[in-house]
């Protein structure tokens, strides 16, 4: 492809750049994983590092440290569960809310896991030319927009425009 238009759009499309960076990555993991018989989506890792520091927790202490929605992390572990590799049980005290933890199958492939984990973070450094400072620019757009969200600055832009 000798035409790309989103990189020519330069920071116009960083949203969709970031996009595009992202689904061919998790795009390749999801080959990967199927080419060696793991039944593990990518967005699972996360979610399995959590649990695995944490132990049992809510899906709001999932949502919450990875900055997702309530509804994907329910979405998540409910693909989860189904292949196994959750355990989720009431809380004993308010039983509205689920209690989740890795169950005996996701802690018997953990060590399989972290092997591959340990592969794909070599690969990134890989990729990233080990210079690490793109994670700097990310946590400055991060802090920027949980100081003030793009959906206010959008729109700060927008009717000043009009006004205009």
């Amino acid at each position: 492809m000798d035409f790309d238009f989103i990189k020519e759009l330069g920071y116009k499309a960083l949203d969709s750049r970031l996009k595009r960076i992202s689904d061919r990555m998790s795009h390749d993991v999801r080959k990967f994983y199927k080419e060696f018989g793991i039944d593990v989506e990518p967005n699972w890792y996360l979610v399995f590092m959590l649990l695995q520091k944490k132990g049992e927790i809510s899906i709001t202490d999932i949502a919450e440290p990875l900055g997702y929605s309530h509804p994907s992390v329910v979405v998540i572990v409910k693909k989860m569960n189904e292949s196994g590799y959750l355990i989720i049980k009431k809380d004993k005290v308010d039983k509205r809310k689920q209690i989740i933890s890795l169950s005996p199958k996701a802690i018997e492939m953990l060590p399989k896991l972290e092997h591959i984990w340990d592969s794909c973070e070599k690969a990134i450094l890989k990729v990233l030319s080990e210079d690490l400072s793109i994670l700097t620019y990310l946590d400055h757009i991060d802090q920027e927009l949980k100081n003030e969200s793009f959906h206010h600055r959008f729109r700060h832009e927008y009717l000043k425009s009009i006004q205009s």
